[in-house]
C-alpha cells in the first residue's frame, strides 16, 4: 500500500505545476479514444497524456545519407508527428490502449523495442533517416519539409519492411475510405494476433461546449539519444512531462492526417459502424466510407515490398533504391 501511495504521490508532484491550467468543468476529455472526467480525473488525464511517446526535433545524430543534415530542426516536425501517430498504433498493437508509462519504472520489453524503432539511426525502421530518404521517392529532398500526404505515403512504404509489427497501412484517396480495399490488403498481409484487439468506444458523444484540442508539440530541439550498453534506451526525453498544450479546433490547419488502428477485423467492422453512426450523419464530413471500390478508380493493388538486396530498415542506404516506388499524390486520411 505504501508503494502505491508513493507512486501516486510522485505523479501528483510531477503534474502539480499545471493541474490548474485545465478548466474546472463537468466535460469529458477524450485522449485517443479514452474518456476522462475533467472535474475529478485531472491527474489520470495528465498521466495518460505523458504516457504517449513524444517525438521532437533532435540534433547531433549521424548525418542523414552520410553527408546530409545532423539535425531536423526547422523541417522535421511533420515527420515527428507521423512517428508519434505510428508509435501510438504500435503501443496499442503490443501493449494495449490501457497501458501506462511511469517515470523511472522498468517497462515491458515490447515498449523498449517499439521505442528503438524510432531512434535517430539509419538502421531503425521508422527513424528520421529512413523517413527522409524515403521521402525522396515522393519528390522531397532530404531536409525539405513534408506535408501530411508525404508522411502518410512514407510510413506506408516503410511498414512493408517492418516484419516484427506486420502492419498493413492504408492511405485513402479522394476523401474516401474503401472497406473492400482494406479487407483485401489485410488478408494479403499476415497480421499477428498476439494481443487482444482494441475496440473503439461505443459512442463519440463529445461535448460541443469547448471542443478544444490537446496536442503534443514536436517543435522542441533535444539532443540525440542512442541505446545504452545494456541495450535499453533512456526514455525520459521521449515523454512530455510539461504542461500539455491546447488550441481551439477552429485554428487547426485543414491539411491533416487522421490515423486509426484496428487490431483485428472485428475492430475494423466496429470502427466502420461507429463512423457511419456518428460521423457520416454530419452535413460537412471529413471523409466518406464506402463498401466497394469505385468503378472509375484504377484497380486496387495491395502494396508489396520491392526487391532489394537487403531486408528491414537497412535497405534504404541510398536514394537510388527508391526508384521502384511509385509517387502517390492523392491523400486525405491515414488509417493504420
Amino acid at each position: 500500500m505504501e508503494s502505491v501511495l508513493s507512486r501516486y504521490e510522485n505523479q501528483i508532484t510531477i503534474f502539480a505545476d499545471y493541474l490548474e491550467e485545465f478548466p474546472d468543468t463537468d466535460e469529458l476529455v477524450w485522449i485517443l479514444g479514452k474518456p476522462h472526467l475533467l472535474k475529478t480525473e485531472k491527474s489520470k488525464l495528465l498521466s495518460d497524456i505523458s504516457a504517449r511517446l513524444w517525438f521532437t526535433y533532435r540534433r547531433k545524430f549521424s548525418p542523414i545519407g552520410g553527408t546530409g543534415p545532423s539535425s531536423d530542426a526547422g523541417w522535421g516536425c511533420m515527420l515527428r508527428c507521423g512517428q508519434m501517430m505510428l508509435a501510438q498504433a504500435l503501443i496499442c498493437r503490443h501493449l494495449g490502449r490501457d497501458w501506462n508509462w511511469e517515470k523511472q519504472k522498468e517497462q515491458p520489453k515490447e515498449y523498449q523495442r517499439i521505442l528503438q524503432c524510432f531512434l535517430d539511426r539509419k538502421d531503425c525502421c521508422y527513424s528520421i533517416h529512413q523517413m527522409a530518404q524515403m521521402g525522396v521517392g515522393e519528390g522531397k529532398s532530404i531536409g525539405e519539409w513534408f506535408g501530411p500526404n508525404t508522411v502518410a505515403q512514407v510510413l506506408k512504404k516503410l511498414a512493408l519492411f517492418d516484419e516484427w509489427n506486420s502492419l498493413a497501412v492504408y492511405v485513402s484517396m479522394d476523401n474516401t475510405v474503401v472497406i473492400e480495399d482494406i479487407k483485401k490488403m489485410c488478408c494479403v498481409l499476415p497480421l499477428s494476433a498476439d494481443t487482444v484487439g482494441e475496440s473503439p468506444p461505443d459512442t463519440l458523444n463529445a461535448s460541443n461546449q469547448s471542443d478544444e484540442l490537446i496536442f503534443l508539440d514536436p517543435h522542441t530541439t533535444q539532443t540525440f539519444v542512442d541505446t545504452e550498453e545494456n541495450g535499453t534506451v533512456d526514455d525520459q526525453t521521449f515523454h512530455c512531462l510539461q504542461s500539455p498544450q491546447r488550441m481551439n479546433i477552429l485554428n487547426l490547419d485543414p491539411s491533416v492526417a487522421l490515423g486509426f488502428f484496428c487490431k483485428e477485423e472485428k475492430d475494423f467492422d466496429s470502427w466502420c459502424s461507429l463512423v457511419q453512426k456518428e460521423i457520416l450523419k454530419e452535413n460537412l464530413r471529413m471523409f466518406e466510407l464506402v463498401q466497394k471500390h469505385p468503378s472509375h478508380w484504377p484497380p486496387f493493388v495491395p502494396p508489396a515490398k520491392p526487391e532489394v538486396t537487403t531486408t528491414g530498415a537497412e535497405f534504404i542506404d541510398s536514394t537510388e533504391q527508391l526508384e521502384e516506388f511509385d509517387l502517390e499524390e492523392d491523400f486525405e486520411i491515414l488509417s493504420v
